[in-house]
């Protein structure tokens, strides 16, 4: 009994450890990136060497700033919403498998989890702009609504697609089937999945919600000092996340030769993370109606393909 407590401790100290520092490497990244790709001077002088201390001092500025709450929001709702944005992404966390063994918490219906789970952090973005008690921030909060209403059955459709293919929901359990010829076979999925991941976390170029020239901040326009670094942590945990997700569902997990199976992990998130930030830099921000046929008009019939297509493998194959 003692030993299936200390592990369950050691397992969730691990856990919330890397929830705590691979989104800020992300971040960190992000700064990197972002100053090669567009001559950004800024980030690459801070601390010295190669700007090393940006995050140190974004992480001091946001303690510096004060706490403000306008007079017309709803202060319980308002102070609720960076928790509600930023928790589903530690619950996902406990799932994702990044070694043989190495998970939090294998569940039968992991994959399901997952996805019930990601749901849920739109309803923080949600909750900031209807309580902010500013029209801007409303109009992002609903904007996320629909994103994440258009975006959901892509997603869903592209990780039933893999889940069929290896026959279970259990993460590991599709790792452990995962085939080096599945990178051809499930590559509509695997695009499919990654360009609604980033839709559902707002990232540009499906960074509608937030889109400054026409509503600053969208809802988290009224937000300043730590309650906004927890929104600016959700995000990052987001991209971690669904880079993960990808890794495990499409990349084949910690398969790989030569290199540990955590290696191979990392590896694979740091690449998409990489690509993320990369699309970033590269394309412009849709429109909405640009954004809304994109999913309805793209992504669900090629969902579709992929999921017919995975049927057609697998009774032939059978």
């Amino acid at each position: 009994m003692i030993a299936e407590v200390l592990d369950a401790a050691v397992r969730l100290l691990v856990i919330v450890a890397a929830f705590l520092v691979l989104p800020l490497v992300a971040g960190q990244m992000e700064h990197k990136v972002m100053a090669h790709m567009q001559a950004r001077l800024g980030p690459m002088y801070a601390g010295g060497f190669h700007g090393w201390a940006q995050l140190v001092a974004d992480g001091v500025k946001f303690m510096q700033k004060e706490d403000v709450i306008p007079a017309a929001a709803d202060r319980r709702v308002f102070a609720l919403a960076p928790g509600v944005a930023l928790v589903p992404y530690l619950l996902v966390m406990v799932v994702i498998p990044v070694g043989p063994g190495l998970v939090g918490v294998d569940l039968d219906a992991g994959l399901f989890f997952v996805l019930a789970v990601m749901g849920v952090g739109v309803l923080g973005s949600v909750m900031a702009g209807w309580s902010s008690g500013n029209k801007y921030s409303v109009l992002g909060g609903i904007r996320s609504a629909a994103q994440l209403m258009s975006y959901e059955l892509p997603l869903v459709l592209a990780a039933s697609s893999v889940a069929m293919a290896a026959g279970t929901l259990s993460l590991p359990g599709i790792v452990q089937a995962w085939q080096w010829w599945w990178l051809p076979w499930q590559a509509i999925g695997a695009v499919v999945f990654f360009v609604a991941g980033l839709a559902e976390l707002r990232r540009p170029p499906f960074d509608m919600p937030i889109a400054d020239s026409e509503l600053v901040m969208g809802p988290m326009t009224e937000y300043t000092g730590m309650r906004f670094a927890l929104f600016m942590l959700a995000e990052y945990a987001g991209i971690v996340v669904i880079s993960a997700l990808t890794t495990v569902l499409f990349l084949g997990g910690w398969q790989g030769p030569f290199l540990p199976g955590p290696v191979w992990t990392l590896l694979k998130v740091f690449l998409l993370v990489f690509v993320i930030i990369w699309l970033r830099v590269s394309y412009p921000r849709l429109r909405e109606d640009q954004l809304q046929r994109l999913a309805w008009v793209v992504l669900v019939p090629l969902a579709l393909v992929q999921l017919a297509l995975t049927g057609v493998v697998r009774v032939v194959a059978g």
